[in-house]
C-alpha cells in the first residue's frame, strides 16, 4: 500500500529527529498538530519525551485520543516512541496515575527503587525477542539501541511483550498488538538498525 506517515505533534515529542530520520530514509511525512488531519494517514507514530500525565493530558486536551483510536481500530499501523510507547498502555503513574490510551492493556510505572544501576536508565542496550515481528524482520538480533527512560511499562498480557532488556532486570521494551507497536527506545538515535526499523514499519501492513 501506499504510505501516507503522520507524525503527531502534541507539544511533547523530538519531532525533528524523527522527521529527518524518515527524510533520510526518503519518505515524506506530515507533522500532525491538528487531529482533523490524520484520518486519510496510512501510518502514524506517537513520539514523546517527558512526564505522562503532562503527555496524556496533552493527547486530551487537543482532541488526538479518539482519533489515534480510530485510527488503531481501523488496522493502520501505529508506532509508539518511548513515551509514546507508554502512551499505548491503560494507565501511568508519572507523577500520579492518570489514564493513557489503553490500547495495549497494562501500567506504566517507575523502574524499582532497588535497581542497582542509574536511573534514568541512559545508553545503549540490547534487545531479546519473545517472538518474530514484520516491523523488526532482517534486524540484527545483537544490535544494541538508545534508551533514556525512568518508567517501564508492564502489560497485563506476557502475549503483547515482543521483546525485553536488561537492565539490573528484564524490562519491557517493544510491545506489539495488531496493527499496535511500540519501542521504549529511540530508533532515530540508534543509527543504522534503527533507521531500518523505522522503514520496516512505514512498509508494514498493520499484518501479523
Amino acid at each position: 500500500m501506499t504510505s501516507e506517515i503522520g507524525i503527531i505533534d502534541y507539544g511533547m515529542g523530538n519531532i525533528k529527529s524523527l522527521s529527518n530520520a524518515l527524510k533520510v530514509l526518503g519518505f515524506d511525512c506530515r507533522i500532525c498538530s491538528d487531529p482533523a488531519g490524520i484520518a486519510d494517514l496510512s501510518h502514524l507514530i506517537v513520539p514523546g519525551v517527558g512526564a505522562y500525565k503532562l503527555a496524556a493530558d496533552n493527547l486530551s486536551n487537543r482532541g488526538f485520543v479518539q482519533p489515534l483510536r480510530n485510527h488503531s481500530i481501523s488496522g493502520r499501523p501505529l508506532l509508539g516512541i518511548c513515551l509514546g510507547m507508554q502512551l499505548l498502555s491503560t494507565t501511568g503513574t508519572e507523577p500520579v496515575l492518570c489514564n493513557g490510551l489503553d490500547l495495549i492493556p497494562g501500567e506504566v510505572v517507575h523502574l524499582p527503587d532497588s535497581l542497582e544501576y542509574p536511573c534514568p536508565h541512559v545508553g545503549w542496550n540490547s534487545l531479546n525477542f519473545e517472538w518474530e515481528h514484520p516491523v523488526f524482520s532482517n534486524l540484527k538480533k545483537s544490535v544494541d539501541y538508545y534508551f533514556v527512560h525512568s518508567f517501564q511499562f508492564i502489560p497485563n498480557s506476557k502475549e503483547d511483550i515482543l521483546a525485553h532488556t536488561e537492565y539490573g532486570m528484564p524490562f519491557c521494551s517493544i510491545v506489539a498488538r495488531n496493527n499496535i507497536v511500540g519501542v521504549q527506545f529511540h530508533p532515530e538515535k540508534s543509527q543504522e538498525q534503527g533507521l531500518r526499523l523505522l522503514e520496516n514499519f512505514v512498509s508494514w501492513d498493520g499484518q501479523c
